[in-house]
């Protein structure tokens, strides 16, 4: 019987570049990617960008890279829920950088040092911006930065909207806020008008000879749970209960109050509730 053998050698081949002699041959492959604390940015930031600025001592370089896209770090400092640290590469080896915090002591000292915005040549448009919200007060900065006129018009008798009206000053002080707001309107060609209502936009763009609209209501409006007791009078939405807070009110809310979401606004209602003299508060969310 005759075996089959089975040649066992390697080859040249086989064994050239596998283990022995160099690497340099070797490249890495890039792939163009954000790094993982913009892609949890919902303002979008350049933070490694700015974070590189601050490292390096250079504050005002830092926040003039930060407000290209965001116009009020003083107050995205601090009622930012920061989901970039979450995302942050740091948290792997020890723990994720304090970005939140940077950005507010960017933001403060800003304000300290009165660094002020710095604007493109007068473009000749006209656009109006109904809402002095944050959505509002961010797309006149962008429009400014960029040359145009803007007119921001808002029914409120002040500016700042959910900012001023919805997150409690325990969280967001006024002062830092009102300045930032002031800023942008001090911005030349930026005209800010309260205590004024759009009722047509159409007209109201036809009237003004404008070029273009934003419409930036907000989002106010608080959702109602079908309950049957819904005009009882110890059932309140949280954002009405805050914007009274906002406006020096005290509601009577009881002792015992139950809180129905888990969201940031839940949050601020639940912590308002205990201020306003509840002993038990309940946060009831799905």
């Amino acid at each position: 019987m005759s075996l089959k053998l089975h040649d066992m050698t390697q080859s040249m081949q086989d064994t050239v570049r596998k283990g022995v002699g160099s690497y340099r041959w070797q490249r890495p492959v890039y792939e163009s990617f954000l790094p993982p604390c913009n892609q949890a940015c919902p303002a979008g930031e350049d933070i490694q960008g700015w974070l590189s600025h601050a490292q390096a001592g250079d504050y005002e370089a830092a926040w003039r890279a930060l407000v290209v896209n965001n116009p009020m770090p003083a107050v995205h400092g601090r009622a930012c829920y920061h989901p970039c640290e979450s995302g942050c590469n740091r948290s792997g080896l020890d723990d994720a950088v304090s970005i939140h915090a940077i950005e507010r002591f960017l933001g403060d000292e800003a304000l300290k040092q009165n660094w002020q915005f710095e604007v493109a040549p007068p473009t000749g448009k006209k656009v109006l911006v109904v809402g002095a919200g944050p959505a509002g007060l961010s797309c006149a900065y962008h429009l400014a930065r960029r040359g145009h006129a803007v007119e921001v018009r808002d029914a409120a008798p002040e500016p700042g909207g959910m900012m001023m009206h919805g997150i409690p000053a325990y969280r967001l002080p006024r002062g830092p806020l009102q300045q930032e707001i002031d800023r942008i309107a001090a911005m030349p060609g930026v005209t800010l008008r309260c205590g004024v209502t759009v009722q047509d936009v159409k007209q109201a763009k036809e009237d003004g000879g404008f070029d273009a609209v934003f419409v930036a209501v907000g989002a106010q409006v608080a959702n109602h749970l079908a309950i049957p007791t819904q005009d009882g009078k110890k059932l309140v939405d949280s954002v009405s209960l805050l914007d009274e807070v906002s406006h020096g009110k005290r509601p009577e809310l009881g002792k015992v109050v139950a809180v129905v979401g888990g969201g940031n606004v839940a949050m601020d209602a639940a912590r308002t509730a205990e201020r306003l003299g509840a002993s038990d508060v309940v946060v009831v969310f799905r």
